[in-house]
């Protein structure tokens, strides 16, 4: 197997999906994190913020930078982030830790707010995002490369973004929208022959779905 068939060998001899290059951090984030569901809202907002701030860059980038943002963006708690103005903004711009695009902090700023509204609507900000998690018959019959690469945006993601856009939240594409439901466990995107699928898999059949 190679990286051209969607999956490469790791130091420890196991296959696994072939982004991550075998960067350790990288490979981390492939095996601890990306497609375990997360039910928890905090963690929620981070991602999908994250996820604007990765428009037009790699997520490795933003993954080496991850702790800088945290402390940057007050752990990514919506209801301190929400009380951020004008000056706060002024100062994460100087702040070389993080990526300093004006229009991405002023969407986290923006979005705070409404993360707030829509807890208040739905219960929980994981009752909302989950509601799109796609049936079973909506995904392919294998997942492989080729498969991953026709889906950079799904009619769940994009239902998703439409809401979410609709609610005043913005960098929330449907592009966006997939890559935070790949990386929150919405789904399970790890391709078959990868070590880390059925891990995966045996994790979203017994995760409870926020309601």
């Amino acid at each position: 197997m190679s990286a051209a068939d969607g999956l490469i060998e790791g130091p420890d001899g196991r296959m696994r999906c072939w982004w991550h290059g075998n960067e350790p951090d990288y490979l981390d984030y492939h095996d601890a994190e990306w497609g375990r569901p997360v039910a928890d809202d905090n963690r929620l907002f981070e991602k999908i913020c994250l996820e604007g701030f990765q428009s037009g860059l790699s997520w490795l980038t933003i993954l080496r930078k991850r702790d800088n943002f945290r402390e940057a963006f007050a752990g990514f708690d919506f209801h301190r982030l929400a009380a951020f103005n004008e000056s706060d903004i002024d100062r994460l711009m100087g702040d070389a830790g993080i990526v300093r695009h004006r229009g991405k902090i002023e969407s986290t700023v923006n979005n705070a707010s409404q993360a707030i509204e829509l807890v208040r609507e739905a219960g929980s900000l994981a009752a909302f995002i989950w509601s799109f998690e796609p049936i079973d018959a909506a995904r392919p019959e294998k997942i492989d490369k080729q498969a991953l690469f026709e889906m950079s945006s799904t009619t769940e993601s994009s239902a998703m973004s439409k809401e979410l856009k609709k609610r005043g939240w913005t960098f929330v594409g449907p592009t966006t929208a997939y890559a935070f439901m790949q990386s929150m466990g919405l789904v399970n995107d790890h391709i078959e022959g990868c070590c880390c699928r059925a891990a995966v898999e045996a994790e979203r059949r017994t995760f409870i779905r926020p309601r």
